[in-house]
């Protein structure tokens, strides 16, 4: 059995007014691949910035610790120094900022070490080479006139210049075409096979998940995990869908 990376207890989380997630429990080995799935509106995407310490989700109770340390109520600077990256489902442009001077810093803030900067280009053009990504973009302000399908390789350059712990991915796939999902899918598994580290996949199609050794699925709805099970259960979802798992809660 995998030493466990993330372990979250009875957590509930509100947005304003609205409670969002209902005392969710979810433990991660370390190197290992969760899916999370469910409905619109289940509480997927909260539970992601949630754990990443999005100051937005107020955690009015639970734990969340991350390689044995609690960081319930940390900021997510300080959790993604600790070593866990969250990629956005829609990524936001940041001009100002080029995309490698982005990951440069992030990745020196990340070690606490210097990058040089030769050595740093090199890696940086070869991932990229990985990703199918112009060099071109290295040098443009983040995100700024990207398509959506570069926003998404760019999140996962990210994700194999940084090399965390644990990554959280949500929705990378979502609105990308056929050869677009199978170039990130391959960043994915360079990841895993490069990095070795713990994945939680929140998404809704299993075509980013063809590559990859599913550990564990979980089927959120209203704000909890009403049904798991291992890699097999994702074939399941998308073939009967969500409702029998839900109505057997409620039932």
């Amino acid at each position: 059995m995998s030493e466990t990376i993330l372990e979250v207890r009875d957590l509930c989380v509100r947005v304003e007014e609205a409670e969002i997630l209902h005392g969710l429990s979810l433990s991660v080995g370390a190197g290992e691949t969760h899916v999370i799935m469910g409905p619109n509106g289940a509480g997927k995407s909260t539970l992601g910035s949630a754990i990443m310490g999005d100051p937005r989700y107020d955690k009015t109770s639970g734990t969340i610790s991350f390689k044995g340390e609690d960081i319930t109520h940390e900021s997510a600077d300080k959790i993604s120094k600790r070593g866990m990256f969250l990629s956005f489902q829609n990524p936001i442009e940041v001009p100002g900022i080029t995309l490698s001077n982005f990951i440069r810093t992030a990745r020196e803030n990340r070690t606490g070490e210097h990058v040089r900067v030769w050595d740093f280009n090199k890696e940086l053009k070869e991932t990229m080479k990985v990703l199918q990504m112009d060099e071109a973009y290295a040098s443009r302000d983040l995100n700024v006139g990207f398509s959506g399908g570069e926003k998404k390789k760019a999140e996962i350059l990210q994700l194999l210049m940084l090399r965390p712990d644990l990554a959280i991915l949500d929705e990378t796939d979502s609105g990308l075409d056929v050869d677009a999902v199978r170039i990130v899918s391959e960043g994915i598994e360079e990841y895993k096979k490069t990095v070795g580290g713990a994945l939680i996949i929140i998404t809704h199609s299993t075509r980013i998940l063809e590559s990859l050794k599913v550990d564990k699925t979980h089927i959120l709805a209203d704000g909890r995990i009403v049904h798991e099970g291992d890699g097999s259960l994702v074939k399941t979802v998308i073939e009967d869908g969500f409702s029998r798992f839900v109505d057997e809660v409620d039932a």
